[in-house]
């Protein structure tokens, strides 16, 4: 829906706008008031703007949520807490009801849907030898990313890194570096690239490795 919204967005505002262009033309050429039309359209952009805004991310993401926990990646549910990792390298955009469409075939994907009202989660990165992948980290509330971890944002080697949720006031083991999520539910989506037809076995086994568990409290 996003990428129609997109693509046809500016054809379909230009269609409306000609079409109010046209009953205002006929009002005026039938010697009506265009008053209450005008009050009505700012009426309706008033409200129907800033609504628009605040619900179309929580809509959006919301049913990345039911899709993921309901349907997956097109290998079954994923459960809350897990992150699964895509095995082909096909691009998602072609497979039927997939969520994740790119148009793009030189990536594994890994997603899943975070909960982090019972405690904080664990996210485990193997070492990945210099290999590109992103993990990102949506706000549902707003549909924005808050926070990444791959290459480029924190390198390659192994690492482990702890997602709390708002206020929480625990410690951190050892090692481990903490990511603040605005919210206590969040969206995971990640891509792992791969270098050629041979190189999916390696680029899924690491992908695999890229795991969720519960923080343990002492």
């Amino acid at each position: 829906m996003n990428r129609l919204i997109l693509k046809y967005g500016y054809p379909l505002t230009a269609a409306i706008l000609l079409v109010f262009a046209w009953v205002v033309y006929r009002r005026i050429a039938v010697g009506s008031t265009i008053l209450p039309l005008v009050v009505a359209a700012v009426v309706v952009w008033v409200i129907g703007a800033p609504a628009f805004i605040y619900l179309w991310p929580r809509l959006t993401v919301g049913g990345y949520k039911r899709a993921i926990l309901k349907h997956g990646f097109g290998a079954g549910p994923i459960p809350v807490n897990s992150l699964y990792a895509v095995p082909g390298t096909f691009s998602p955009s072609t497979a039927s009801g997939s969520l994740l469409a790119t148009g793009t075939n030189d990536l594994l994907y890994i997603g899943g849907w975070i909960d982090l009202k019972n405690g904080p989660q664990v996210l485990h990165v193997p070492d990945m030898a210099g290999r590109y992948y992103s993990l990102q980290f949506t706000d549902p509330s707003t549909g924005a990313n808050f926070a990444y971890v791959g290459k480029r944002t924190t390198g390659t080697q192994a690492g482990d890194y702890v997602l709390t949720g708002p206020g929480w006031k625990g410690s951190l083991p050892a090692g481990m570096a903490r990511i603040s999520a605005p919210t206590n539910s969040l969206l995971a989506i990640g891509r792992v690239i791969i270098e050629n037809d041979d190189d999916v076995p390696a680029a899924y086994g690491l992908a695999k490795q890229i795991q969720l568990a519960p923080l343990q409290q002492p």
